[in-house]
């Protein structure tokens, strides 16, 4: 029987799941190989904005997984129980940041400039249980950090907010041009 991958709805906030910290993944059976590849298949299918990272949380499943796909031509990765094991900037140096504008699927039109570090050592299952332990560094790392994130109940704009960052809406204007406005707090 062939399986037919499906695009699950992406939960927004204020839904409670999207607050809370995800359960670890303790066996990669058939039921998390199947939400693995529903969430490849929801990634792959969102639009305006296009998805770079989705995590389980975001699709009604309080599990440890994210996949990510910083370019629409990139495979998509699969993170099951990770684990930052560091952040840094480059090696010896102090720890340096970089700003990036997020967005997320689950806060529709909300974006923020928030501050990560560049370089992360991350640990981590595959989709079929392999251990990996690898440096990520700059748009992937954010990505992965941002994912993370969802994982322990956080969305992005408390990080804008910790940061003393701005918050802005996306809207459209009459040609369908995304333009930004500033959320006031």
């Amino acid at each position: 029987m062939m399986y037919n991958a499906l695009m699950l709805p992406i939960i927004t906030a204020p839904k409670s799941i999207l607050s809370a910290v995800a359960k670890p993944v303790l066996k990669i059976d058939k039921e998390i190989l199947s939400l693995v590849k529903d969430m490849k298949e929801t990634l792959i299918t969102t639009r305006d904005p296009e998805g770079v990272g989705l995590a389980a949380p975001q699709v009604g499943k309080p599990l440890q997984i994210f996949v990510t796909r910083p370019r629409v031509k990139s495979p998509i990765a699969v993170f099951i129980n990770p684990e930052i094991q560091a952040r840094s900037g480059a090696s010896g140096e102090r720890k340096k940041k970089d700003t990036q504008l997020e967005g997320c699927l689950s806060l529709p039109n909300i974006w923020g400039e928030v501050q990560r570090p560049q370089i992360i050592e991350l640990s981590y299952l595959d989709e079929n249980g392999k251990p990996h332990k690898r440096k990520f560094s700059g748009f992937i790392a954010t990505i992965i950090q941002h994912e993370y994130d969802h994982l322990n109940g956080i969305l992005f704009p408390k990080r804008v907010l910790e940061q003393k960052g701005k918050l802005y809406k996306s809207k459209k204007d009459e040609k369908g041009k995304d333009f930004f406005e500033e959320i006031e707090l």
